[in-house]
């Protein structure tokens, strides 16, 4: 027989997870969450593979929602910009906005999860359960089938609304797959990641400069490197997994120990460990999920990367699957416990922004390996600044609309897609950035966004 129905049950007890049983609680619901790791809080489970967060707009404004912005924001570093670090040595700073408080945050992902999980807990409305490796879902009877991963034993749970925040190789969605007329694509980078570090300086402060985002862009792969409160960088190398310089043939100490010196000088002496860590720590894979629909009727729904896994380019992996939260709690709020009408609504306001934050990701990883270090590119980041600067009520970059608002993805998206063809243009013909005429720049791109945006 299966154990007593809870109210609402959460597949995946990570920072989605974990968040909405927060947002929930707070409602009134009575919550329970499985998860199929131990309790972070007890155990060290992050294995080389935590790649830090970088927590902004959409996700500090999930976080002010449920009363946590303030004690999150003590336990962040602040990054203004790009640290761009060229092969032959000098620093070159890309800011990300002429505004101060415009900046992304630095943050454990670990310790991020611990808190959210200890207020769902102290809610009194949510329960956890740890080691519960979920294996599938009875659509028909809404009972989901657990292995307690210690003793093997198997047990089922029935309830009466089952959300799956279990990532993005969610049991959940994988069960979905196999129902008619479920759309399903999956795609990985040819690049994985290798998760490295850099401790303390000899005083106990940082060896970098800690309130930026540190970047080594070498084309083709790249490493960067962000800071923690204490003192150390979590950096992370991202590499082809085929080819001469890939994680394929980097495979003896010798080869590694080459590359590392002849591609990241100024970082080799900062990194004592990095042989250790890149031998021990795992290989990481990166993929963009796509999939629709997200709910079975009004029983079961996909939210976070269970539903749209992103590639972490942007840095909106987290934010994402927290606005995804926030946008649920508020159709819940409009139409209550009617769940076929609020997965709905919830699924048509989401899955068009999503699909687009998903591509954004994309490119931007072709721009932080590769295009930083144009002359063109580097100009366009100038007038992006100049722009915002001249007409702060009429222009922002994509970047910033993607990440210091809330504005919708797709639109973001749109307006960003007209700047950068409009602005690469008026940069590629030009040898500096005072040759550039603003006016006409921004005339220009308010047409063309009025031509195919009427």
């Amino acid at each position: 027989m299966p154990s007593k129905s809870p109210e609402i049950l959460i597949v995946g007890a990570g920072l989605a997870g974990s968040l909405l049983s927060v947002y929930l609680a707070q409602m009134g619901f009575k919550v329970s969450v499985y998860e199929r790791r131990p309790d972070m809080r007890k155990v060290n489970i992050d294995a080389g593979k935590s790649i830090n967060l970088a927590l902004s707009t959409r996700g500090i404004y999930a976080l002010k929602e449920i009363g946590l912005e303030s004690e999150i924001l003590k336990q962040v570093i602040p990054m203004r910009g790009r640290m761009i670090h060229s092969l032959d040595g000098p620093l070159t700073l890309q800011p990300y906005s002429i505004n101060e408080d415009d900046v992304i945050n630095s943050v454990s992902r670990s310790q991020l999860n611990m808190i959210l999980t200890t207020v769902a807990e102290d809610s009194g409305n949510v329960q956890f359960h740890f080691n519960q490796k979920c294996e599938g879902i009875d659509f028909d009877s809404i009972e989901l089938r657990f292995c307690e991963e210690k003793s093997g034993n198997v047990h089922t749970v029935s309830a009466e609304v089952v959300i799956a925040a279990d990532g993005a190789n969610s049991a959940i969605r994988m069960a979905m797959q196999k129902m008619d007329r479920f759309n399903f694509s999956q795609t990985y980078l040819e690049h994985g990641y290798k998760e490295l570090s850099i401790p303390p300086a000899s005083d106990g402060g940082s060896s970098l400069e800690k309130n930026v985002l540190h970047i080594w862009p070498r084309k083709s792969f790249m490493m960067i490197a962000l800071p923690n409160l204490d003192g150390t960088f979590t950096c992370t190398l991202f590499l082809p997994f085929e080819g001469d310089i890939g994680f394929s043939s980097l495979n003896e100490k010798h080869k590694v120990q080459n590359f590392f010196e002849s591609q990241f000088p100024d970082a080799v002496p900062l990194m004592p460990s990095y042989l250790q860590n890149y031998f021990h720590n795992p290989t990481g894979s990166l993929a963009t999920v796509k999939c629709h629909p997200w709910k079975f009727g009004n029983k079961v729904l996909l939210l976070g990367d269970s539903a749209h896994a992103i590639v972490p380019f942007f840095g909106q992996g987290m934010n994402c699957a927290f606005e995804d939260c926030t946008y649920l709690i508020e159709t819940i709020k409009q139409f209550g416990t009617n769940w076929g009408k609020v997965f709905s609504e919830y699924q048509r306001l989401r899955k068009t922004d999503t699909d687009a934050i998903g591509e954004m990701a994309l490119e931007n990883f072709v721009e932080m390996r590769d295009s930083v270090t144009d002359q063109a590119f580097q100009r366009k980041k100038e007038a992006e600044m100049l722009l915002e600067n001249q007409y702060p009520d009429r222009f922002r970059s994509r970047y910033a609309m993607v990440t210091f608002t809330r504005m919708p993805y797709s639109e973001a998206m749109k307006k960003g897609k007209i700047q950068g063809e409009v602005l690469m243009k008026g940069c590629s013909q030009i040898n500096s950035i005072d040759e550039l005429n603003l006016d006409e720049i921004m005339a220009e791109i308010e047409l063309r966004f009025r031509k195919n945006y009427p």
